[in-house]
């Protein structure tokens, strides 16, 4: 969970005026890339109680829900959260029209809600097939099953890579983007590099590798930040590799700690996984 504080002094200028600011930065274990039973390829037991009392079990201080092209169940993860001491980012796992896999992130179910009606808004107007693909199963605010998503999620939207990052960040959201490293639906499999031009500060390896033989296989690794994510569409599939040092369990902190800002940083594995290059 949230770890050690450490404090590191910022001074300011004002007016002639020298302005001393103690900030606290702590240590948070997290897992950014977390399905519910929304996700047709999710497991049954992937319920908001038993997500929150498996990452108090692996001791996380941040998590993020991130169903495929969706966010229906984002309240009942933040409503099971409460007084549990971790924080909740409510997000989304699109697939935009490269079939790239992005992890869109926010601070607030409004936010999310803003972009989950952009994005239905970009699907196909396509019927999910329970015998193919398997059962989205909508939560309401206690974690109740109160129904079934029968529009199809697991597709691709229609938002460009480039047009999904923009708009994600001017709803005052954050883009990773998604196991960079498979074979499939990865931004490096699917564009063959990742475009400068996004502005990214970081991206998810998946469960397969570590920071150091990521940046060996795909030495563009270098030039951006690490998270290893679980992709967990099980429990035991949560994991605990991410460890992030910031002041507080929001966006803006994120991006500052993806950034190695004011003595703020990531380590995956235990190895500081920030930029190199």
């Amino acid at each position: 969970m949230a770890g050690d504080v450490h404090r590191r002094g910022r001074r300011d200028v004002a007016h002639g005026t020298l302005i001393v600011r103690v900030v606290e930065v702590r240590f948070f274990t997290a897992d950014l890339h977390i399905h519910t039973v929304l996700s047709a390829c999710a497991e049954v037991e992937m319920l908001p109680a038993r997500i929150i009392e498996r990452a108090k079990e692996l001791r996380l201080g941040l998590i993020a829900i991130t169903d495929h092209n969706s966010a229906e169940n984002a309240e009942a993860m933040l409503s099971a959260a409460e007084g549990s001491g971790i924080t909740v980012l409510p997000g989304m796992e699109l697939q935009t029209r490269e079939e790239v896999h992005l992890l869109c992130l926010f601070d607030t179910l409004e936010q999310v809600r803003c972009w989950q009606k952009e994005v239905y808004a970009h699907l196909p107007a396509l019927k999910n097939r329970e015998e193919v693909f398997g059962v989205q199963i909508v939560l309401d605010a206690m974690g109740n099953a109160v129904g079934k998503s029968e529009r199809l999620l697991l597709t691709s939207s229609t938002f460009s890579l480039e047009e999904a990052v923009r708009r994600v960040e001017e709803l005052g959201g954050l883009c990773l983007p998604a196991h960079v490293d498979r074979p499939s639906y990865s931004i490096i499999a699917n564009l063959g590099f990742i475009p400068p031009e996004l502005g990214l500060v970081g991206v998810e390896i998946s469960p397969l590798l570590g920071p150091r033989e990521a940046r060996e296989r795909f030495p563009e690794l270098r030039s951006y930040s690490l998270v290893a994510g679980g992709d967990a569409h099980r429990l035991k599939e949560v994991s605990a590799r991410t460890t992030f040092r910031m002041e507080e369990a929001t966006i803006v902190e994120l991006a500052r700690a993806l950034a190695s800002e004011g003595g703020r940083g990531v380590w995956v594995d235990g190895i500081h996984a920030g930029r190199v290059a």
